[in-house]
């Protein structure tokens, strides 16, 4: 599975401002077909919110030493007759009352669809979620389940669950290499109090797992990428963007101790040294990292403050270290919801990395290491619902370069009964020069900032893969169609006797002589042509 072209439901939840308190809506903000655009508006239910209490209380690192109050210890989360311990039932309790709160009405019709269509591609959907409010970042969305009895949606390698933010800065082209480049930097320990890291003995436990998982296994592949790690103990901040500048690293790991602040808390380098989750962004965003893993307390966390009118602590907007980096253009970033053990860490580490040096998409891979930690800590164990992964809308997972001799094939119509040779030369040029010419081969042009795009535009509101030109002959047809197909973040512009009109994750028809803009109105301007077929008749 490459990645690129996964079928992509993205849901938005926000508070209705105009509204009473608990009034929310939840809108499909990427689809992939054009009806999924749905909305729908709800209320916060209440058994949600003793659920999360609950939830806290028994699993918070925080709450977990003050024991469940007594309201919560009557909560009725007898979901069948299974047998099972108390934190097993509110962890699923708890999932389904999240899922059954999103998915709902025109959501989940939306989602049903979206399933399908992945599933008819014989592919899974990539299901992200954007939490516009800080309070629901808290919440372990991780472990949303349908219902007793199915897999929660973050274990499930047919729907690659993650987190994502709208507020971002455009992507940059993410490294591809056949080797998987890592920098480990082990930070400090923590201050007083704080259980103390055993940084030596982690670097060399790491290096070697990371270095372990390159090795192509028994009875595997013959895919998987050499992995090759270089280790930063404690560094200074120059001394860690030295070495990432100089590197080419796709895989950012940091592991240490963070402080959660406004703007992306704080990570402990050397003892003196910290740098903030901003200054943080920059770097990594310059240096093309694809990937940066946070094994740090409240690495995915926002920044709490104590509310002085209510006395309740609220967390504030975009403050987590995996939001910021996320809203700087970092591609996909990994962090933790709480504090993790030590061979917790170790073993997610371990498969993740396996996973993407066989060539995976990051999403697949979290899935694929949240399964071990799961099936090696056990389901009631809070473990695997830990890490949470942010992936920018643009990216779609890959950090491998593809095996070199694989051949994707273009998507054209299985019914055509032409040959290639048979059809007319379809070209798009630019209008400010038209001696600029891209052919359209193999029935099959696509448009993006990716390179390896048929047209590579490098501007800041064209998608890495923006749009797609096919061609399509119908049984019995005589002469071919042309669509575009759109899939990008801003739309492409097609002019008409009106001015220019906006398609967005729609498909239209194309004749000679359309005029089109990708992303923007500034962009420059190309026309589609259609040239003579080759027995020498001409179809405009």
């Amino acid at each position: 599975m490459s990645g690129l072209d996964l079928p992509c439901l993205n849901i938005a939840i926000a508070p209705l401002q105009a509204s009473s308190p608990g009034h929310w809506a939840t809108w499909v903000v990427q689809a992939p077909y054009p009806g999924g655009y749905v909305h729908h508006d709800c209320l916060w239910p209440e058994p949600l919110t003793q659920a999360w209490q609950a939830w806290r209380a028994m699993f918070s690192s925080q709450l977990a030493s003050r024991g469940l109050p007594s309201a919560l210890e009557r909560l009725d989360l007898s979901l069948s007759e299974t047998e099972g311990s108390y934190s097993s039932r509110l962890m699923q309790y708890t999932g389904i009352q999240l899922w059954q709160w999103l998915f709902h009405g025109s959501i989940n019709t939306a989602y049903s669809q979206s399933r399908g269509i992945a599933m008819g591609q014989g592919n899974p959907l990539r299901l992200r979620l954007e939490l516009r409010d800080p309070q629901l970042v808290l919440l372990p969305w991780e472990i949303m389940q349908p219902q007793e009895g199915k897999q929660a949606v973050s274990l499930s390698q047919q729907i690659l669950f993650s987190r994502t933010t709208s507020d971002v800065d455009p992507l940059m082209p993410p490294r591809l290499s056949q080797t998987l480049k890592v920098l480990l930097v082990l930070g400090q320990a923590g201050s007083a109090g704080t259980p103390a890291l055993q940084l030596e003995e982690e670097a060399q436990i790491l290096a070697r797992q990371l270095q372990h998982s390159g090795q192509v296994q028994p009875g595997g592949t013959g895919f998987s990428a050499a992995c090759q790690v270089d280790t930063l103990i404690q560094p200074t901040p120059a001394e860690l963007v030295a070495q990432l500048e100089s590197g080419g690293y796709s895989i950012f790991f940091y592991a240490g101790h963070g402080i959660p602040a406004p703007d992306g808390g704080q990570v402990l380098l050397c003892p003196g040294e910290t740098l903030s989750g901003t200054e943080l962004a920059q770097v990594l965003t310059r240096c093309q990292v694809a990937v940066a893993i946070f094994n740090a307390c409240w690495g995915a966390q926002p920044y709490q403050l104590m509310d002085d009118a209510t006395g309740v602590m609220m967390a504030m907007s975009r403050s987590s270290l995996a939001e910021v980096l996320i809203h700087y253009g970092v591609p996909a970033v990994l962090g933790m919801r709480d504090s993790i053990a030590d061979d917790e860490s170790l073993c997610f580490i371990e498969t993740f990395s396996q996973a993407l040096s066989d060539r995976v998409p990051v999403d697949q891979a979290v899935a694929i290491a949240r399964q071990q930690l799961l099936t090696l800590y056990k389901f009631n164990q809070p473990g695997w619902t830990l890490p949470v992964l942010y992936m920018h809308p643009e990216f779609n997972g890959v950090v491998m370069q593809p095996v070199e001799g694989r051949t994707e094939l273009p998507t054209t119509s299985p019914t055509t009964q032409w040959h290639e040779s048979r059809w007319p030369l379809a070209q798009l040029r630019l209008v400010s020069d038209p001696l600029k010419l891209w052919s359209l081969n193999g029935g099959l042009m696509r448009v993006g900032r990716r390179p390896g795009n048929d047209i590579v535009v490098q501007e800041p509101w064209v998608s890495q893969l923006h749009a797609e030109i096919i061609c399509r002959v119908n049984l019995g047809g005589e002469v071919p169609s042309y669509f575009l197909r759109d899939f990008s973040r801003y739309g492409t512009l097609i002019a008409s006797g009106s001015g220019w009109q906006r398609v967005h994750h729609q498909e239209v028809e194309l004749n000679a002589g359309t005029q089109l803009r990708f992303g923007s109105t500034q962009g420059e301007t190309l026309e589609f042509i259609i040239q003579a077929f080759p027995d020498g008749d001409t179809h405009y």
